[in-house]
């Protein structure tokens, strides 16, 4: 990959993307900053040059493939051919689905999965000429187990793992060197509950346990950087839990996720505000940041993304310990 190697991340402006795009400018990226805030986007750019990265402030809906494609354009233009794609991008309600409405879904749906597919083919579109490139699809535990009140965020993520799995397929067919992985990611700590549509009686919050989004954001960054990335990465042991209980026991979980999955996703004893504003149709204005108000909830370690981004290292260090400690049993059998 050349150096400095030229990113670009949708959704950039807050939450995960944000701590996305300061791990790659920790790494000297040349970064485009694509999200519908400028005034975040600015702010974002200037702690990414400030972590020895550079930034282009891209302000786009990425429901708009025209702009999208247009936005790509200008990345190059500055920074030269893309060489790393982030879809990140995201909107979402928290509502039962007796209570959604049919434009609630459609603008969930044009930006979380057609997003993501206008950000895949104005990638595709430049790297297919090249040969070269990797696409980083944001996903979610949730993109295999569904739980309730997120029924839209929830089926878009079903659905672009269907797109992305059809489009591996297509790339294995032309022999293509492109690369394509998801990360699926666990509860965060980011700024989308300040702003999510929510038609709950209290506020929201991410289903605990929590992590910051710096430690999901380092398993993106090291997706990125891979020579062959994995298939899919499953961030965190709830991530991992998640995605296995669906595979043997999905009934046992709707009935388990219908008692719990209320009262699990709203602060208890705070009401919400009905005048708060939500980000489903307009950006929220100010300069955000990529944690939200859980940090005291939140954890910064976890031993599951440790061993999933240093395997090769974890297992030298096994084999060598087997291989310690055979030898001194065999030792120990030649004195006996």
């Amino acid at each position: 990959m050349p150096n400095p190697p030229v990113v670009v991340i949708t959704g950039s402006s807050a939450g995960l993307g944000r701590a996305i795009a300061h791990g790659f400018a920790k790494r000297g990226a040349h970064i485009g900053l694509m999200a519908r805030n400028p005034e975040a986007l600015n702010a974002a750019r200037q702690e990414c040059e400030a972590l020895g990265g550079k930034a282009l402030v891209l302000p786009v809906d990425v429901s708009d493939a025209e702009a999208v494609d247009a936005a790509a354009s200008k990345v190059e233009e500055e920074f030269g051919p893309i060489d790393i794609w982030v879809n990140d991008a995201m909107v979402s309600v928290f509502s039962p689905v007796k209570e959604m409405e049919a434009s609630d879904y459609k603008r969930v749906t044009e930006v979380l999965y057609l997003g993501f597919v206008h950000g895949t083919q104005s990638a595709l579109k430049r790297m297919l000429p090249r040969d070269r490139g990797t696409i980083i699809q944001i996903g979610s535990a949730l993109s295999y187990r569904s739980i309730p009140l997120q029924s839209a965020y929830c089926a878009c993520k079903h659905a672009i793992n269907g797109f992305t799995d059809s489009l591996r397929c297509e790339l294995y067919h032309d022999n293509s060197n492109i690369k394509i992985t998801t990360v699926q990611m666990p509860a965060m700590n980011t700024t989308q509950f300040d702003w999510v549509k929510n038609r709950m009686p209290n506020d929201t919050q991410p289903v605990p346990p929590i992590f910051e989004p710096e430690l999901a954001a380092e398993v993106v960054v090291a997706a990125g950087f891979a020579q062959n990335p994995r298939r899919e990465y499953w961030v965190g042991t709830p991530t991992v839990a998640a995605i296995i209980g669906q595979m043997f026991i999905p009934g046992l979980l709707d009935r388990y996720l219908g008692k719990t999955g209320y009262k699990s996703q709203q602060i208890p004893n705070e009401p919400k505000n009905p005048n708060a504003p939500n980000n489903l149709y307009n950006y929220v204005p100010g300069v955000h940041s990529a944690r939200g108000k859980f940090a005291d909830r939140s954890t910064r370690t976890s031993a599951e993304i440790f061993l999933s981004l240093n395997r090769g290292t974890v297992a030298t260090v096994a084999a060598l310990a087997v291989t310690a400690l055979g030898g001194a049993i065999l030792a120990k059998r030649r004195t006996a």
